[in-house]
């Protein structure tokens, strides 16, 4: 049964996360996020994907969300309690804890400054969090007798979680955001070797490989020392937590050390509860904050002070981290307004900007901003973009997938153009297919089938002894006063750890009954040496073992203009075979020898070839010593066939 991926948000875009997942039969919601950039019915997902009727409860096996930002949780109220829904929803302790607070400043400024009026009350999140069933990290929570799923550290922020999801042989993982650089406060992703059918990952730096953070950590305080000295002010946008702490401790522990007495304020009160809640879920922070924690509380802060509205009178330098992030509403854009015609002034966006907010204005140069049809904002404050965004970058992404090793990857909140070069970067580095679904648009992709096989016996001990003899004979070679170096005595001690999988070479052997279903052949691996003494005339020629794979492809679609030429089955085949070479050159560069012949590319044992009774299929054989060069071989295929 095929695994079924819909964004209802965050498809090609940022903001909005909903993406809806069917798997073995069961339908499982991720994130209900509401989306900054628009103040509209835009701002919610598109429910009616769903049920057209609005029956949410029965069409959903459960919602999962992965963290308290809004753009991940700031529709579920809406969803709960105005459309409906009244299923099992579930997330971690600390998010269960921090979203409500994060809702109900969000209703307060759309409903109580802006006015609106269709819009969910206090009571509603209230009612909507008792709903909620919070899970532990690492914990297997069974939803239902099929549903299962997993929590694992993803950082970004305080209970941010990635999540794994298995319904019988079917398994998703959905990182929601995550960061595989660990900081001041916060460790770094991490997740098992799970193979899941399909990772949906965050893409927000598709494109983006950071530079040091410590370098980012001394340029960001450089501008911050230079602007205040000058009798300027600083304005830091950020959200109340995450970003925020990462900076104040970052800022607190400069300001102690070079004496200086700028005032620094912080524009909410969350600031107080920010420490209460480190304090009760310190084991969602990194190892540093946890072994201090009992002598100094790391957000005790001495230099930063509540910020008042009567400072924006004050005259004289003051620096002021203000939330929320993107300049959107707020405190943030209520000093944007008084301090951008200045010169003097500095902002410093230390995060991404959705695209529609008047952060994403500012990062783009806009000189003349306008807020609404009766403000708008002349901008001559100094604009600095200082990346300490707590997302992967390209090169996160990359590791968290060869972290978990999926068969499937599908893009999710990100920029289109972005997304496509690193879709086209996966597809090349890992040989998997990767997609990038835009809004309301579904994709189907082919889950792996578990097939029980029975291993010879024969087989198994000849492994085992050969294993056995190897272990020993590392063992005798590490005497005490050995001269071995220190990777031999690694690999020694490696040889004893249990491995997640053996290696052992065999043949497969698979029997399709005529009686039985077609869908369950007899499996069996055996010794090579005993089955080819029993069938010797199956051994090849050259005592080589070969796989052999079809690959189909529709002319057309690739070669746009033959629809309108005629061209013949030798030249359409020779075109096809010059695309699939660009794709090879630039997926192998010159560490292979490609070698052309007509209808043919040899590289090694792996031969591609095109034949005229079969057009459209390209033939890819390979001997199972160059199974590595064929797995990328074939990803260079996959992009030549399927993304031109």
């Amino acid at each position: 049964m095929p695994i079924e991926v819909v964004p209802l948000g965050a498809g090609q875009d940022v903001g909005r996360s909903c993406v809806l997942v069917t798997l073995g039969g069961k339908n499982i919601m991720f994130d209900c996020g509401m989306h900054m950039g628009y103040q509209d019915g835009r701002r919610f997902p598109d429910f009616s994907y769903i049920s057209k009727t609005g029956n949410f409860t029965d069409m959903l096996d459960a919602v999962i969300i992965s963290h308290f930002h809004l753009d991940h949780c700031g529709a579920l109220p809406f969803f709960t309690e105005m459309c409906g829904y009244d299923g099992p929803i579930y997330m971690t302790h600390p998010t269960k804890a921090i979203c409500p607070i994060l809702l109900e400043d969000y209703r307060k400024i759309t409903v109580e400054r802006k006015g609106e009026t269709n819009f969910f009350t206090s009571d509603m999140i209230k009612r909507c969090m008792k709903k909620v069933i919070p899970i532990n990290l690492h914990q297997t929570l069974k939803v239902d007798d099929d549903i299962e799923i997993k929590a694992y550290y993803a950082g970004h922020v305080l209970g941010a979680a990635m999540i794994y999801v298995r319904v019988g042989q079917e398994s998703v993982v959905y990182t929601g955001d995550y960061n595989m650089t660990p900081d001041r406060h916060l460790g770094s992703a991490w997740i098992d070797k799970v193979r899941p059918d399909v990772l949906i990952t965050e893409s927000t730096y598709a494109t983006t490989i950071r530079d040091s953070k410590r370098s980012r950590e001394r340029d960001f305080l450089t501008k911050v020392h230079d602007c205040v000295q000058a009798g300027g002010n600083v304005i830091i946008p950020v959200f109340a937590l995450g970003r925020a702490q990462e900076l104040c401790i970052l800022i607190e522990s400069y300001w102690e050390r070079m004496g200086l007495d700028v005032p620094i304020y912080f524009s909410t009160g969350l600031t107080e509860k920010a420490t209460e809640y480190y304090k009760l879920f310190i084991n969602w922070t990194n190892q540093k904050i946890k072994s201090t924690f009992v002598h100094r509380n790391m957000f005790d802060f001495k230099h930063i002070k509540v910020w008042d509205r009567s400072f924006l009178e004050s005259k004289g330098p003051m620096v002021l981290f203000a939330t929320p992030g993107m300049l959107n509403v707020g405190t943030s854009l209520e000093v944007f307004k008084r301090w951008a015609p200045d010169p003097k002034n500095m902002v410093i966006m230390p995060g991404y900007c959705v695209a529609g907010t008047v952060g994403a204005k500012v990062l783009l140069g806009q000189k003349v901003i306008e807020v609404d049809k009766f403000t708008k904002i002349q901008v001559n404050l100094q604009v600095r973009n200082l990346s300490f965004s707590a997302h992967a970058d390209a090169k996160g992404i990359m590791q968290l997938i060869r972290q978990c090793e999926p068969r499937n990857v599908v893009l999710v909140h990100g920029e289109r153009g972005k997304m496509d070069f690193l879709r086209s970067k996966i597809m090349k580095e890992f040989g998997i297919a990767c997609h990038m679904p835009a809004n309301g648009c579904s994709i189907k992709m082919d889950a792996s089938r578990a097939i029980n096989a029975k291993l010879s016996t024969d087989l198994l001990k000849s492994y085992l002894s050969s294993a056995r003899d190897s272990e020993v004979e590392q063992h005798h070679s590490m005497e005490p006063n050995s001269s071995a170096s220190v990777a031999d005595r690694e690999s020694a001690v490696n040889a004893f750890k249990p491995r997640p999988s053996i290696p052992i070479q065999g043949v497969l052997l698979m029997n399709f009954d005529s009686n039985a279903q077609p869908s369950a052949p007899d499996i069996k691996i055996l010794k090579s040496s005993t089955f080819f003494d029993k069938h010797t005339d199956l051994l090849p020629e050259t005592g080589q073992l070969y796989f052999h794979v079809e690959k189909k492809f529709t002319a057309t679609g690739i070669l746009s203009d033959i629809a309108h030429t005629q061209l013949s089955i030798e030249d359409m085949h020779r075109r096809i075979l010059d695309l699939v070479q660009v794709s090879l050159v630039n997926t192998l560069g010159t560490a292979w020898r490609i070698d052309r012949i007509k209808n043919q590319i040899t590289i090694r044992s792996v031969l591609l070839c095109l034949e005229n009774d079969k057009p459209e299929i390209l033939f890819i054989k390979w001997s199972y010593e160059d199974e590595d060069l064929a797995s990328f071989i074939l990803g260079a295929v996959n992009i030549a066939l399927h993304h031109n």
